[in-house]
């Protein structure tokens, strides 16, 4: 517990010192997503990763598969959000969208701060809402929005090949796209994971914004 409370200070301190960017949202379509900080739990280390380090032994991010009934990225991966509704504030929606797409009930105490937020290729800014879940043992799957919940070990997104920067015809800016295992998540959601590591983990002051979706993203 020690060590738990630990690492949540240490996340929640990393943020509280950081200046979100929060672009104009005029015309856009305002969505929220939640970065939730747990614990990998029995038998979630999905790839047998290696366990080192007080990051790797301690905590994981949920991350889902869309339900390929979908219409837009079915089968892609994905943090557990959606669109912000009326005057919600992005954390009210990250938390709704838990408890709604995972079941997973958390409160606005559990929110520890906000990463930039990503506009994307389709019209969206998506906010990222950074949460503590502790263990989170109850989590179930909507088969209306998520095909499979999981729970990837942080030190997965600090692997020595992350990110992978891949050229793109007519931008000057490169496709960020995240390896795990032995496939790879693209951005939006892979930006947002690599700011959380950068920030939150090691330290570094990095924007994301900048970075390219992949073409088949852009929908």
């Amino acid at each position: 517990m020690q060590r738990d409370a630990a690492l949540r200070d240490q996340v929640a301190a990393s943020l509280a010192g950081w200046s979100h960017h929060a672009p104009d949202e005029t015309g856009l379509k305002r969505a929220a997503v939640a970065l939730v900080i747990t614990d990998e739990g029995p038998g979630t280390a999905l790839w047998g990763l290696p366990r080192n380090g007080h990051w790797s032994t301690e905590a994981a991010l949920i991350l889902t598969r869309r339900a390929k009934s979908l219409r837009g990225h079915a089968g892609q991966w994905a943090l557990p959000g959606g669109r912000i509704d009326g005057d919600e504030t992005p954390e009210q929606t990250a938390l709704r969208e838990l408890q709604e797409e995972v079941n997973l009930q958390l409160t606005p105490t559990d929110v520890l701060g906000r990463l930039d937020t990503f506009i994307t290729r389709s019209g969206y800014a998506i906010t990222p809402v950074v949460l503590w879940a502790g263990e989170a043992r109850q989590l179930k799957p909507n088969p209306a929005e998520v095909a499979s919940i999981h729970r990837i070990p942080v030190a997965e997104f600090l692997r020595t090949d992350a990110p992978i920067l891949e050229p793109l015809a007519g931008s000057e800016h490169p496709v960020l796209k995240m390896p795990v295992g032995d496939n790879w998540i693209a951005a939006p959601t892979a930006a947002l994971l690599y700011q959380f590591r950068e920030i939150c983990v090691l330290g570094r002051d990095t924007r994301v914004f900048h970075f390219e979706q992949p073409v088949f993203a852009w929908k």
